[in-house]
Parts: structure tokens; C-alpha cells; sequence
């Protein structure tokens, strides 16, 4: 049987989860190609460092510091900057940071189905079962254990 509840339930607030996140994703920012150029282009993506295409921002990316990928994870979940972020994101249900989660590898023991939007993935929930994570415009269902 598929497990329908969320599996990362945990005590941890979303700010302290928010910044071990980000340190993980400064490692990568700083690594080789296949590490950096994803964060890089979220960093891009946020204008967080708006002055640089994302060539020169990777030439640089020895620059990029902790505070650039927190304003950057702020921007993603639609806040102005880190500041006001850390005031509000403890408020937000842990559903909306379940995206940052995935990508962060915490739902790495689930079985996962993608589907192109979130219209199909929820048909397919309804049949199926499953926890439904909306990871930009495409959407995945983690699912527990085997059939």
C-alpha cells in the first residue's frame, strides 16, 4: 500500500531547515559544472545577483555567499529578501516548502511518479494514492514502500 501522508514530518522549523539547505546548495554553487550551474541558474533566475549572465556569474562563483542563496530561496517562495522571509516563513504550512525539501533529497526513500502539471498528477492521486509536491510547473507524486 502506498503511504499518502507526507513523510518529512519533523520538529525543525523552516528557517533552520532553510539555512542548512542553503549551505548545502553554496557547496554546490562553488563546485564544478554539474554542481554549481543549477544553483547558479536559480541564483540567476531570483536576480539575486542581477548584474551577471549566467557565464560570468560562473566564473565568479567563488563571490557567491550564504546570503545571495538565502535571498535566493526567499524570491522562491515569493518573499523580497531573506529579512523578511525569516520574519514570515514559520507561519507558512509545511506543504509550501515541500518542493525545497524534495530537492534537498529528503524524500529520497519514496518512490516518485512526475507528471507535466499538477491537473494530471492529482487524477492520477485520486487512483492511486500518494503525496502530490509541486516542483515548479510539473508536479510528483511520492509514494511509500512498493505496490
Amino acid at each position: 500500500m502506498w503511504s499518502t501522508a507526507n513523510p518529512t514530518r519533523s520538529d525543525v522549523s523552516h528557517v533552520e531547515f532553510l539555512r542548512h539547505h542553503a549551505r548545502r546548495l553554496l557547496r554546490a554553487a562553488h563546485a564544478d559544472a554539474s554542481g554549481a550551474l543549477p544553483v547558479l541558474r536559480r541564483i540567476k533566475a531570483a536576480s539575486v545577483v542581477p548584474a551577471h549572465t549566467l557565464a560570468e556569474l560562473f566564473a565568479a562563483r567563488e563571490g557567491i555567499r550564504l546570503k545571495h542563496v538565502l535571498n535566493m530561496l526567499a524570491a522562491e517562495l515569493g518573499y523580497p529578501d531573506w529579512a523578511a522571509c525569516k520574519r514570515g516563513v514559520d507561519t507558512r504550512p509545511r506543504a509550501e516548502l515541500d518542493a525545497l525539501r524534495f530537492d534537498a533529497g529528503c524524500f529520497a526513500d519514496f518512490a516518485t511518479n512526475w507528471f507535466p502539471d499538477h491537473a494530471t498528477a492529482h487524477a492520477w492521486q485520486a487512483e492511486h494514492g500518494g503525496y502530490l509536491v509541486r516542483y515548479g510547473v510539473q508536479t510528483v507524486a511520492i509514494l511509500h514502500g512498493t505496490p
